[in-house]
């Protein structure tokens, strides 16, 4: 394919599992004899209600039925915002590709769920949908994550690594030709989590982790999980999080200021490790967690490292763009899902198409 033969404009929708809203970002995708570009039309984020929140977080100790009619519902949500952003961008896409909310995450028992139907989402905005990325790569035995590492690669390719501060941090870099990725360790999860036991949603530039001092013995426990010593393909889900992670968490007796100056310090320490045990110098970084000065402090506080951190627009929804991305790949039916990344058998294309 040559020249300016391809060109798509999709709508990207991501949820994220800090549960911040639902990033929209609508793109128009061309393949150039230069590789693939991007051009952004709109970006908006829809952040979510109380109710909506609240539904999405007890979702995985819903009943199977009130998961299904919740599925649909969730779907048609996604199909009432997309009509909104639509109207407002002043366009119609090809198609829209949506994430979905991720609510099971388990690729070692062979299993994964995002809700958000793709049925209803199509039924409500009479666009095709393409959905649900993460099933077959699982399917052929792979992580069904990161997913993000395809963008990555043909979108940001110039950066020796791309590194998104999400819910969980994942990392994606080239080493001997191929694309390798993984997620490193939570972020923006948990240090939600701990900031709500602080009365607050988040900790806007880490405001909160910078009272505190570092409780060394719990620094120890949190850099010493199993996970950490794990060689990719690996990927981390909210199941890991409550399993592993936080008990240790409850059952420390100190501040909230110092648990979370403590997570900071983790986090950091992992990312730093991950940076240094494959030899990166130059990492691109995005996600909400690019926007928390006393992290990206942390990082810079190693001086052997080019963080670069790009405008606010695409830290905030360089995920979004990629969803869109991958579902004009799956559209035109090429390999959108690694297997170097996943460790599945074979590359896939993933996701499911509906027809409105």
């Amino acid at each position: 394919m040559t020249g300016m033969e391809l060109t798509s404009i999709v709508l990207g929708l991501m949820s994220g599992t800090s549960l911040d809203g639902i990033d929209a970002a609508v793109c128009s995708f061309s393949q150039t004899p230069d590789g693939w570009k991007y051009h952004l039309v709109h970006t908006e984020t829809i952040i979510y209600t109380p109710d909506w929140k609240k539904s999405l977080t007890e979702a995985c100790r819903m009943t199977g039925r009130d998961l299904v009619i919740f599925d649909r519902a969730y779907g048609r949500y996604l199909g009432q915002i997309s009509k909104e952003v639509l109207e407002h961008a002043g366009i119609r896409p090809d198609i829209i590709s949506s994430h979905g909310h991720t609510v099971f995450h388990e690729p070692e028992n062979k299993y994964t769920l995002q809700i958000g139907h793709g049925a209803s989402l199509a039924a409500e905005t009479g666009i095709p949908v393409v959905c649900d990325f993460r099933t077959a790569d699982v399917a052929a035995g792979g992580q069904g994550a990161p997913l993000v590492p395809v963008g990555d690669h043909y979108l940001f390719g110039q950066y020796q690594a791309c590194l998104n501060l999400g819910g969980f941090a994942n990392i994606s870099y080239l080493n001997n030709n191929q694309r390798i990725a993984y997620d490193v360790c939570p972020v923006n999860i948990v240090l939600n989590y701990v900031a709500g036991r602080a009365g607050t949603e988040f900790d806007r530039d880490g405001e909160l982790g910078r009272k505190g001092r570092v409780i060394e013995p719990l620094l120890k426990k949190l850099n010493s999980l199993s996970y950490y010593s794990q060689q990719p393909p690996k990927s981390l889900g909210r199941e890991w999080l409550e399993r592993d992670l936080l008990p240790l968490l409850e059952l420390e007796n100190k501040g909230i200021a110092e648990i979370m100056t403590t997570l900071y310090h983790h986090i950091a320490h992992q990312l730093i490790s991950a940076f240094r045990n494959s030899d990166l110098r130059q990492i691109y970084i995005t996600g909400g967690g690019a926007h928390n000065n006393f992290l990206t402090d942390l990082l810079r506080k190693e001086e052997e490292f080019d963080l670069v951190i790009p405008d606010k627009v695409t830290i905030d929804y360089k995920e979004a763009i990629v969803f869109a991305f991958l579902g004009m790949l799956r559209w035109n039916e090429q390999v959108n899902c690694f297997a170097s990344v996943t460790g599945a058998k074979k590359d896939t294309v993933c996701g499911i198409i509906y027809l409105p």
